[in-house]
């Protein structure tokens, strides 16, 4: 696990901090920092919070800096289906409720999608039985020849976008199933890969928030885009690491097949 210096010093050089840096932002001097990391000084469980808090340190690896001082866990991780995890469960399965007859989904930071809302089911029709086992994997979902990647035409854009955020993540905190997980989707040349994107099929540049997708399905194409939603002040380690992932149609073509009443009467059968 390494000594609770050497994880922090880890964590201030991802985020790209000097010791200054971290020790302005902490309120704590750049030599308090430089004897932490060194293991010339113990710190308390407080600070070793304080520095994590300031360097955005996911509470999994929060506990990980704990136990490397040792102190014990301070963060649970308890399924999203128990009871004490119940009032974040219902608001979410409310969001999930309300975007419909649009599809919206929860996934975990393995990508594993945890809950949908009844429009999602139409997409996974033609779906492999095998892919839609639990925990079923949204990338793999996604990118899969067997999943849903036959009905996404701008397919190489998609596999960008996760490609980049995967990227972004493993940068962030290393971990050898979400590494897996690249090697097996979205490396270059790895399952279904077939090459850069297509120029002029993407709806909107790659980002953050804004995932383009082209799907055709029923005969018709949809442009959908995304946009990700993540609890603000999470305590469990569980609520720190899902998303709620929102699509949305991008013109008013895609919204009629949503919207339609064959299409409505569906989701809510």
């Amino acid at each position: 696990m390494g000594t609770v210096g050497e994880l922090l010093r880890q964590w201030r050089q991802r985020r790209r901090l000097s010791q200054l840096d971290l020790a302005i932002a902490a309120d704590v001097s750049a030599r308090h920092v430089s004897l932490v990391e060194t293991g010339k000084s113990r710190p308390s469980a407080d600070m070793v919070l304080r520095l994590a808090e300031q360097l955005d340190v996911p509470l999994r690896d929060r506990n990980r800096l704990l136990l490397a001082a040792g102190f014990a866990p301070r963060y649970d991780e308890r399924p999203l289906g128990t009871d004490a995890l119940a009032p974040a469960r219902d608001a979410v399965a409310r969001v999930l409720r309300a975007h419909e007859p649009y599809p919206a989904l929860v996934f975990d930071r393995g990508w594993n999608i945890l809950m949908t809302n009844r429009a999602v089911d139409r997409f996974f029709a033609g779906v492999a039985p095998d892919l839609l086992r639990p925990p079923v994997n949204l990338v793999r979902l996604g990118l899969d020849p067997r999943g849903l990647a036959p009905l996404v035409v701008n397919l190489a854009d998609v596999r960008a976008v996760f490609r980049a955020r995967v990227r972004r993540q493993l940068a962030t905190v290393p971990d050898a199933g979400l590494t897996a997980l690249y090697e097996e989707l979205l490396a270059p040349g790895s399952l279904g890969d077939d090459g850069p994107a297509e120029p002029g099929r993407s709806i909107a540049a790659e980002s953050d928030v804004v995932i383009p997708m082209i799907i055709r399905i029923d005969g018709r194409e949809l442009r959908l885009f995304s946009t990700i939603t993540t609890f603000g002040t999470p305590m469990d380690i569980t609520l720190d690491e899902v998303a709620i992932e929102s699509y949305y149609p991008a013109d008013a073509e895609s919204a009629a097949y949503f919207t339609d009443g064959a299409v409505s009467e569906a989701a809510e059968g």
